[in-house]
């Protein structure tokens, strides 16, 4: 389910992670040459990226649950 980022914070371990309108979190990473995301290092990248949508994957597993992924 696509959800937009409010915000971010470093984790523990100093990786930054997406804080989503659900209330859920996600590592955004910047880890070439699995996943780029060099918008992630700055500030002003972070900030452009506020509205942006992700997918939520802990919405969709709650979503499927509830409708007992009855889906042929």
């Amino acid at each position: 389910m696509q959800q937009p980022i409010i915000g971010f914070h470093l984790d523990e371990e100093q990786h930054w992670v997406a804080e989503l309108a659900c209330g859920h979190n996600q590592h955004v990473r910047h880890n070439p040459p699995w996943s780029s995301r060099p918008w992630v290092i700055t500030i002003e990248g972070r900030q452009s990226r506020l509205g942006y949508l992700l997918n939520c994957k802990l919405c969709d597993e709650y979503k499927s649950t509830l409708q007992g992924d009855s889906d042929p």
